[in-house]
């Protein structure tokens, strides 16, 4: 009987326990964020896995006794509720920050438990996904939050390329803890809510005078547009949530894993019309590559990356042939579709995202080339571009090309060439390959006699007329064996899905080295 009572009596406590650590938010700041909107650390954990598959681990951590001056409260958990759950069935590590309790700023054991979790995630390669929403590092224990810091900081390296990592900023992030999620695949946030930030305005006003709210200075709208430090933004929490699971439907769990198949109720062998007439008969005139990629894909189902910045490039996920791709496409109706350092670092992270989770690359070309004048010069242009030319080059999964249009100078080079290895390179008969456009290589290659000509515009119609016909065109390519297949737009579905297929077995040896040296 006294067993009976023993064990009745630790049971109690223990459900005690529990439900001391599922409140350890005071009252106040509960409500605070009930009257916001905002959902619970452990409620977002909870949405963001598949229902009722989310699994708490050290729910019952405590503060260290050295933590200066707040003895008189040491909350179970801490400031974090990490844990393990499914997304769509496949296993995922999960971090979720409380600013309910100390404002979620961070402890020794706070990083321990995120520690812990990135580890195992590594450990049995599965994705991490890390929710941020705290005020920083916990003052009262000094330069112990710093490192705890820097331990979260050296797991996010060596976790990178190796599984995929995942960063929802639906709160406060500032300081030295937004480098955490800096150095993430993806990065959400949610509108009117979130923000990231150095330094913030009282700091920036005291230095450089310059007078911006929050939400200007690092707001999610300001990292959609300006810096492209965020990848997404959602409307609201939940909104967040899904879009964060509908990005891992298109990601392996890891490195050494190929991405979900998963079987399209678009016929592979689909055609579309609509594409033999999309590109305009004016060289000049421009289209929307959105319309080119969604007849392509399966269903027009596209997940655009970054689709807010740099928008004369599109990059996003989609599938094809129920294979999953990155897709990255010159867009004609920004800047003409040049490539500028904007675009060229936005594709490069693309690009190199996708062939460290071995995601096949599809590249629709309608590039002028590189945007000239000084600003670009002196911004570092040549050293920007040359990442994107270097992570096209070092790239080792299936890269399959489609040129629409314009493939004109360096740029064509840059855009998945067959020369940096693309594995099957299409042109549509719109395409045109050449050093430069028509007007310009007239106009300099035959500059002097056209200064001699006695009709000079008559002339120069003649020579721009006979350069189109031998260079503005696919066909000089296509002979030199540079473009494998001039295609009719409409067949541009099946065509890569047959040669994604062919491709897929790709194995193509790395030469030996610690890493190469990409221009950053």
């Amino acid at each position: 009987m006294a067993d009976h009572e023993t064990t009745e009596a630790k049971l109690q406590w223990l459900a005690e326990l529990r439900g001391e650590a599922l409140h350890a938010g005071s009252a106040g700041a509960v409500q605070r964020r009930r009257d916001e909107g905002r959902l619970l650390a452990r409620e977002r954990a909870e949405r963001l896995c598949d229902p009722g598959s989310f699994v708490e681990l050290d729910r019952y951590v405590r503060h260290r006794e050295s933590n200066f001056g707040m003895m008189d409260r040491r909350p179970y958990g801490d400031a974090v509720v990490t844990g393990h759950g499914t997304i769509f069935g496949r296993q995922v590590f999960v971090f979720s920050q409380d600013f309910t309790v100390f404002g979620g700023s961070l402890s020794e054991v706070f990083a321990e438990k995120i520690c812990k979790v990135m580890d195992l995630a590594v450990k049995y390669g599965c994705p991490v996904i890390g929710i941020n929403d705290s005020g920083g590092a916990r003052i009262q224990e000094g330069v112990v939050s710093l490192a705890g810091y820097a331990e979260i900081f050296w797991r996010n390296v060596q976790a990178s390329g190796v599984v995929p990592q995942i960063s929802l900023v639906m709160g406060p992030c500032a300081g030295g803890a937004v480098y955490s999620p800096a150095m993430t695949d993806f990065i959400f946030m949610v509108e009117g809510s979130s923000y990231m930030f150095i330094t913030g305005p009282d700091v920036v006003k005291t230095v450089t005078g310059e007078e911006v709210t929050f939400e200007e200075l690092g707001g999610a709208t300001t990292h959609a547009t300006k810096s492209g430090v965020a990848q997404f933004t959602s409307p609201d929490e939940e909104s967040c949530l899904d879009d964060a699971r509908y990005l891992l439907s298109f990601l392996p769990q890891n490195n050494r894993q190929q991405p979900p198949f998963t079987a399209p109720a678009d016929p592979r062998d689909r055609e579309d019309a609509e594409l033999d007439t999309l590109v305009p008969d004016n060289p000049n005139k421009p289209y929307d590559m959105h319309d080119v990629i969604r007849r392509v894909i399966d269903g027009g189902e596209f997940l655009e990356v970054n689709e807010r910045w740099a928008e004369n490039i599109v990059c996003g996920f989609a599938r094809l042939g129920g294979h999953a791709i990155g897709v990255v496409g010159n867009q004609p109706r920004t800047l003409a579709g040049v490539l500028d350092i904007d675009a060229s670092e936005k594709a490069a992270r693309f690009v190199r995202t996708c062939d460290a989770f071995n995601v096949p690359l599809v590249t629709f070309v309608d590039v002028p080339g590189f945007l000239p004048g000084t600003a670009q010069e002196w911004g570092g242009i040549i050293r920007h571009g040359a990442k994107l030319l270097y992570a096209y080059s070092e790239a080792t999964v299936p890269k399959l090309t489609v040129i629409t249009r314009k493939a004109y100078g360096g740029a064509y080079d840059v855009m998945s060439s067959k020369h940096i290895r693309a594995d099957f390179n299409f042109a549509w008969p719109t395409a045109e390959v050449a050093v430069m456009g028509p007007e310009g290589a007239v106009n300099i290659v035959f500059r002097r006699e056209l200064e001699e000509a006695s009709d000079p515009e008559a002339r120069r119609a003649e020579l721009i007329a006979d350069y189109k016909e031998r260079f503005a065109n696919p066909y000089s390519a296509a002979e030199r064996g540079y473009v494998d297949d001039v295609i009719e737009p409409r067949r541009t579905r099946p065509v890569l899905i047959d040669a994604l297929e062919t491709a897929l077995t790709k194995s193509e040896a790395r030469p030996v080295r610690k890493h190469g040296n990409i221009p950053l």
